[in-house]
C-alpha cells in the first residue's frame, strides 16, 4: 500500500480517481487548490457568477468535501492565488499585450499542479503524487507518456511541458477508462459529482464572456481591419480579441468589391494597432510547409536529426506525420502530411510531439513559411466547410409565400456561391499545406 496526495478539483474525474486509488489499496490524502479568486483579481467584467452567494471556487470545495467524506479520505485546502497570478496569469496577459494566443493550461500544468501543488504536498510525505487527468504513464523502463484510452478526452496536449522529474512520481488512475466508464462509476458508487458538469473555460478560472473578461486587464483599442494590400476593409474591438486563422466575428462579410468567401485574421500590426484580413480558405498567408522553433521538451533523449513522428498544434487535432531537424539555434518541423480540418497555426503557440516510443515534446513557433500543397482547392473546402443550404421549402398556401422579392434574393445568392464554387472547381491552383494550432 502506497501514500498519494491526489489533486481534487470538485469534479467527476478527481472524484472516480480517489475512489479507484482507494480500491487499489492506496492510503489517500485529497488536497484542493485554491488558485483564483475574483474579487481579489478584479474579474469582474464577463464574469457571470460574480453575484452568486457563493463562488464557484467555494463550491467546488463543498463538492470536493462530500465525495472526501464519502470514501473516508482526509481533505486538504490550499490557496495559490498569488502564485497563479504571478507565474499563470501574468504569462496568459504577456502573451496578448504582444499580439499573440496563449494556452494557459499547459503553463497551469507546468508551474502549479505539477509544480506548487508537489511542493506543498511533500509535508505528507507521500510515494506518488495522482492526478484526475486523462493520461497514461508508463513506468517500466524508460518513462513514457501516453495518450488515455478515451482519445476524445485525451489530455497529454497539455502536458507535453512536464518533465521527467515532474512525472516520474506521478498515477493518473483514469488513463485506463473512457469518459462515460467514469462517469458510471460514479453514478454506481452514488458519489455527489456524479452529474456534475464537466468544468471549462480557462484553467481554473472557468467560463466568462472572454472579450469582456480581457477587458479587466487590458483595455481594448479599436482600430481598423485592412488587406494586405492596405484596404480597410472594416473596424476591430481590439487586437487581443482575435487569433491568427480566426473567421467567425470579424463582421466583413458582404463586402461590395469582393466575393462571398469568408474572411480570416491573417497577421496583426501592433504598431499601428491594426487586424490583416484575408479572403478565402486557400489564401497563402493560412498555410506553411514547416515551423521553426525552440524550448524542446523531451521527456527521455531522443536523436533529433531526421526524427520521424507525429504533431498536434492544437488540442484533438488529427495527428500530423512531420520530420524533425535541429535549424540553427532550434529545430526545424517539416510537414508530410496536410494538418486536417484546423484552424492556421497561431504564433507562439505549443506542440506536442509524439513517437511510438510515446515521447513528448514541446515547441514555440517562431516563424513560419508559405507556400503551396499538391491539392485540389475543393477538397479543402469541402473538410473545411459546412456548406449552407438554399431554402428548398415547398410553400402550401399562399399566407405562407414570403415576397417576390426575398425567392429572387435566394436564388441570386445560390447563383453566386455556384459561380464561386465553379471558379474553385476550373482553378489549377494548388492549396497550401495547413498549419494546425493550439485551442
Amino acid at each position: 500500500m502506497a501514500r498519494v496526495v491526489l489533486g481534487m478539483s470538485g469534479g467527476v474525474d478527481s472524484s472516480v480517481a480517489a475512489y479507484l486509488l482507494k480500491q487499489d489499496g492506496h492510503e489517500v490524502i485529497g488536497l484542493f487548490m485554491r488558485n483564483w479568486d475574483a474579487t481579489t483579481n478584479q474579474d469582474v467584467l464577463g464574469n457571470p457568477t460574480l453575484n452568486d452567494e457563493v463562488c464557484e471556487q467555494e463550491r467546488d470545495f463543498q463538492d470536493a468535501q462530500k465525495v472526501a467524506d464519502q470514501l473516508g479520505i482526509e481533505l486538504h485546502k490550499v490557496n495559490f492565488i498569488e502564485t497563479y497570478w504571478d507565474k499563470v496569469f501574468q504569462y496568459f496577459l504577456s502573451e496578448y499585450r504582444k499580439g499573440r494566443t496563449p494556452n494557459p493550461d499547459v503553463m497551469c500544468n507546468k508551474m502549479i499542479k505539477f509544480a506548487e501543488f508537489f511542493d506543498f504536498g511533500k509535508r505528507f510525505n507521500p510515494d506518488y503524487y495522482a492526478m484526475g487527468h486523462f493520461a497514461r504513464l508508463d513506468h517500466t523502463g524508460r518513462l513514457r507518456l501516453l495518450r488515455a484510452k478515451d482519445d476524445n478526452k485525451d489530455q497529454t496536449y497539455f502536458l507535453s511541458q512536464l518533465t521527467h522529474d515532474q512525472l516520474k512520481n506521478v498515477l493518473f488512475p483514469i488513463g485506463d477508462y473512457t469518459k462515460a466508464e467514469i462517469r458510471t462509476i460514479a453514478e454506481r458508487e452514488g458519489l455527489a459529482t456524479a452529474k456534475k458538469k464537466d468544468s471549462t473555460g480557462i484553467c481554473f478560472i472557468g467560463e466568462r464572456d472572454f472579450n469582456q473578461f480581457l477587458n479587466n486587464y487590458l483595455p481594448a483599442q479599436s482600430g481598423p481591419i485592412e488587406t494586405l494590400d492596405g484596404d480597410v476593409i472594416g473596424t476591430h474591438t481590439g487586437l487581443m480579441h482575435y487569433t491568427i486563422g480566426q473567421r467567425k466575428g470579424l463582421g466583413i462579410g458582404g463586402l461590395k468589391d469582393y466575393d462571398t468567401e469568408p474572411w480570416f485574421v491573417i497577421g496583426k500590426d501592433l504598431a499601428r494597432n491594426v487586424l490583416i484580413a484575408g479572403q478565402g480558405y486557400h489564401h497563402p498567408k493560412l498555410y506553411g510547409t514547416h515551423a521553426l522553433g525552440s524550448e524542446l521538451n523531451w521527456l527521455s533523449p531522443l536523436s533529433l536529426d531526421g526524427l520521424s513522428c507525429t504533431a498536434k498544434f492544437r488540442h484533438r487535432q488529427t495527428d500530423v506525420p512531420v520530420e524533425l531537424k535541429t535549424h540553427e539555434n532550434g529545430f526545424k518541423v517539416i510537414f508530410k502530411a496536410p494538418a486536417g480540418p484546423s484552424r492556421p497555426a497561431k504564433r507562439s503557440s505549443f506542440m506536442m510531439v509524439k513517437n511510438a516510443s510515446g515521447a513528448a515534446s514541446s515547441m514555440r513557433y517562431t516563424k513560419e513559411t508559405h507556400t503551396y500543397h499538391d491539392e485540389k482547392i475543393w477538397t479543402c473546402i469541402n473538410r473545411r466547410r459546412r456548406q449552407r443550404r438554399v431554402p428548398t421549402r415547398r410553400f402550401r398556401s399562399l399566407k405562407r409565400r414570403p415576397a417576390l422579392g426575398s425567392v429572387f434574393g435566394h436564388f441570386r445568392r445560390f447563383h453566386r456561391r455556384l459561380a464561386c464554387v465553379q471558379r474553385r472547381l476550373a482553378s489549377t491552383r494548388p492549396i497550401p499545406h495547413r498549419l494546425g494550432n493550439c485551442g
